[in-house]
């Protein structure tokens, strides 16, 4: 399986228009957004990485460094995020499958390897609404699912019409890739190089089940607002630091008699 990170845009609402600077850099205790997608998606045996870059270009190739793939978007100011995952068809019209993050959300280890692991070939997650801080606001994009699979997605949707929130993260198994590039072809060649990505992935799911990963109430936040970012330093990076700190003696306690046991079985 493939990983691309769509990593092209500015960080305009998040700094207020006053900065150019490439969002995916932004720092989130020590270490940049997009720096800490790629470790996620290595620690779940995801290696093959693809960065989509635009803004700041030379800067992330900098601090990704020469572990990843890299996509250049030249057009990302004047593009949206449908347009960056589809210049990446050429990496994976041959793959047997792909997993695709938006690099603006923080999320727990967890939820990556649930959707990774999860029996369904094609599938996202959600955040419901039963997990959900807030109410859903104009600005997420707001899902519906019915028997376990989406139905629908948009921003414009009216939220309490909503089961769930998109956290941007999706995998696809390899006859849903190839759904997926063929649905991404005809709307960009139809002129919606401004789309969001949801708006290929909501024309996937009325025509392949697309299945909903619950987030079952571990924390993640997306980032476009000030408010976000400090929500996301001072609350969601600690809780997730936190559970995986606790979770780290449980693995080892239970790590250990496998690792006897392959002891003996080689002596």
């Amino acid at each position: 399986m493939r990983g691309v990170i769509l990593a092209a845009g500015r960080g305009t609402r998040l700094n207020g228009g006053q900065s150019n600077a490439p969002k995916c850099l932004v720092d989130v205790g020590g270490v940049s957004l997009v720096e800490r997608h790629i470790a996620l998606l290595q620690a779940c045996g995801v290696r093959d990485v693809a960065v989509v870059i635009g803004c700041g270009a030379e800067a992330v190739r900098r601090a990704c460094g020469r572990g990843v793939r890299y996509v250049e978007n030249p057009d990302f100011a004047a593009t949206n995020s449908l347009y960056s995952l589809w210049l990446t068809r050429h990496l994976l019209g041959d793959a047997a499958g792909f997993v695709v993050m938006n690099c603006d959300v923080l999320l727990h280890p967890r939820l990556l390897d649930d959707l990774l692991t999860s029996r369904y070939e094609d599938a996202m997650l959600i955040g419901y609404r039963e997990d959900a801080a807030t109410a859903f606001a104009d600005e997420e994009m707001k899902v519906t699912v019915r028997r376990g699979c989406v139905t629908d997605m948009s921003k414009q949707m009216d939220p309490a019409d909503a089961d769930g929130e998109n956290l941007g993260v999706l995998k696809f198994g390899r006859e849903g890739t190839r759904l997926l590039l063929l649905i991404l072809d005809r709307i960009v060649e139809a002129g919606g190089v401004r789309e969001w990505a949801p708006r290929a992935f909501a024309e996937f799911a009325r025509r392949r089940p697309l299945h909903a990963i619950g987030t079952r109430g571990l924390p993640w936040t997306e980032i476009d607002f000030p408010e976000d970012y400090d929500r996301a330093v001072n609350d969601v990076l600690p809780a997730i630091e936190a559970d995986t700190r606790a979770a780290a003696p449980a693995r080892r306690r239970d790590e250990a008699p496998l690792a006897a046991a392959g002891a003996e079985s080689r002596a």
